[in-house]
């Protein structure tokens, strides 16, 4: 990840640990899971929408997250970000609605391990194929954060080989192809077992620092 200068970084309060922030992410994500999984009656439909909504005008009570100042305040901690990383859109782990994706480094090459569950279906028994655009999105970005250059995603090309599955463990290796001045291409493959699903070759255009740092990348 890139690094920002140190009188570039705002003085920030204490935060609360992001171990409960992220349970509570997952808690909700269990529930919204759940409830495009099953079938329950109104009553506890009901229920379910009065405790949802007391507990989102609780929340709705307390303080703005600053996320940006978050992240650039811990950026550069690690390949796999710092503070506010986890909060993304589709991979991160304190965001209720993303992919629960485990990333790994082998090499040259991102890993991640996934599960696209029942909120994710498209068709019966198939990932919606827009998530799965958007898994290889996320994941291809790791790459770009192994190489500390700021960048932004500029096409992302998907070719849907089979059917993706929900409910079943899935994989993607991405890494880095080549450069051509401010271009980067990466390509990326989705495994269901030994069996490639979908392929996809991305290409990212890096930025100037100063351009960056107003709304970094978090991966």
């Amino acid at each position: 990840m890139w690094s920002m200068p140190s009188e570039a970084l705002p003085t920030l309060a204490p935060m609360k640990t992001e171990e409960e922030r992220e349970r509570a992410a997952a808690s909700v994500r269990a529930l919204i899971h759940a409830l495009v999984a099953h079938d329950p009656e109104d009553e506890a439909l009901a229920s379910v929408a009065e405790t949802v909504d007391a507990l989102t005008r609780t929340v709705s009570q307390t303080p703005r997250r600053d996320r940006l100042a978050l992240m650039r305040s811990s950026s550069g901690q690690s390949d796999l970000g710092g503070s506010g990383f986890e909060d993304r859109a589709v991979g991160g782990n304190a965001n209720p609605t993303s992919v629960e994706l485990a990333v790994q480094f082998e090499g040259d090459e991102v890993i991640a391990h996934f599960v696209l569950r029942r909120a994710f279906e498209g068709a019966p028994g198939r990932a919606h194929g827009g998530i799965v655009a958007a898994a290889f999105d996320d994941v291809t970005g790791f790459v770009i954060g192994r190489l500390q250059e700021p960048a932004f995603t500029g096409e992302l090309t998907v070719r849907y080989l089979a059917a993706v599955p929900v409910d079943q463990a899935l994989e993607i290796r991405a890494r880095l192809d080549g450069r051509e001045r401010r271009k980067l291409f990466i390509s990326a493959e989705l495994y269901n077992g030994d069996d490639v699903v979908a392929t996809c070759r991305a290409t990212y255009i890096t930025v100037e620092l100063s351009r960056f740092a107003g709304a970094p990348d978090p991966r």
